[in-house]
């Protein structure tokens, strides 16, 4: 990606992103989805940010993307989540693991918005341990039948397209082979019941859903990769979603900073602005640090990343990608928080 096509993209992004603000906004408050985004993503030609241009896409390096991702993250957490769901797990497994078919009948309708993607590997009982995933698929004709229930699922309530992952129906209870494998799933078919999951903590302005499989056909063609070859599939589309994950935290860290810097100005306290005050200029200081460490370790992940993307055959690059995109999103979230936490000392009573 050259430079202009660089500088182009990043300003897509922050065009979409001062449109976006307002209905994020009124939205949080109103504890819904953001119905907003999609169209807006579609609008700025967003919804394909590092899928190459043969299929559409905006072709971005992995450090470019992460770069959208942190602005995009400014404007929330919930909205940021739809680009993850929806690219870094759903788009890229099919482009990484996908067979040319595959990938000429699906990218290019994901990256105009015509389909929405999402990733469908946890589950009620499994949690984060694929290893006990009850969702099950056999084989019929030229058809799978897939069987089970997938649960908070980003995208779920809203995908047209879900990369889906399953154990062969023998192998459940009875010693046989658990090598999952991964399916295409298109949802608009009979047997898929839907429930958006709206009883969150955080991220209201994103979907979060749950959905289950009943004799569910999906076609021969749509298995994804060769079978039982879910787990790496899995894991190796994880690693770049820990990376969306950290990108957008540092979204949060830099809007927090803006936020905070502005307020404390404009607020009077004691005859002066608050800025002035020597523990807001402590709480102000420290998500600045927050802010530069996170933007280093991140910046490094996504380098290890696309040096990782650029020579997949290489196991050592491969493992430094693994741990620092892990490192980043642990220190990532928990710099978050802590200058989440620091914006609401700054705001006091309207915090």
């Amino acid at each position: 990606m050259d430079r202009q096509a660089k500088e182009k993209l990043l300003a897509d992004v922050e065009a979409f992103c001062q449109e976006v603000r307002p209905s994020e906004e009124l939205c949080y408050a109103e504890h819904k989805y953001n119905d907003q985004a999609i169209p807006l993503a579609k609008k700025h030609d967003l919804l394909g940010i590092p899928i190459p241009t043969e299929y559409g896409g905006r072709g971005a390096d992995v450090v470019t993307y992460a770069r959208a991702l942190a602005r995009i993250g400014r404007e929330g957490t919930g909205v940021r989540t739809l680009f993850s769901g929806h690219t870094s797990i759903g788009q890229l497994p099919i482009l990484n693991w996908g067979n040319d078919e595959q990938k000429r009948r699906y990218l290019p309708r994901t990256v105009r918005g015509e389909l929405i993607c999402a990733f469908g590997l946890t589950e009620p009982e499994a949690g984060s341990n694929p290893l006990e995933l009850q969702m099950t698929y056999e084989r019929r004709g030229d058809n799978f039948l897939l069987n089970g229930v997938k649960y908070l699922i980003s995208n779920g309530g809203i995908a047209d397209v879900i990369v889906t992952f399953a154990y062969p129906k023998d192998a459940v209870g009875n010693g046989g082979s658990r090598r999952m494998s991964a399916f295409i799933v298109e949802t608009h078919n009979e047997g898929i019941f839907k429930e958006d999951l709206h009883a969150k903590i955080g991220m209201p302005t994103a979907n979060t859903a749950m959905f289950e499989l009943r004799d569910y056909s999906v076609p021969a063609d749509n298995l994804l990769g060769d079978e039982g070859n879910g787990f790496r599939i899995a894991m190796h589309t994880l690693v770049g979603g820990r990376l969306s994950v950290a990108a957008g935290c540092l979204g949060v860290i830099e809007d927090c900073l803006t936020e905070a810097c502005e307020y404390a100005k404009q607020r009077s306290q004691h005859g002066k602005p608050i800025a002035k005050h020597q523990l807001v200029q402590q709480h102000i200081a420290q998500i600045e640090i927050d802010r530069v460490t996170t933007d280093a370790i991140v910046m490094k992940a996504a380098e290890a990343k696309q040096a990782s993307d650029t020579d997949p055959s290489n196991t050592e690059l491969k493992a430094q990608a693994d741990l620092l995109t892990a490192q980043a999103k642990y220190f990532a979230a928990n710099a978050a928080w802590d200058a989440a936490d620091r914006a609401v000392q700054v705001f006091g009573g309207r915090g």
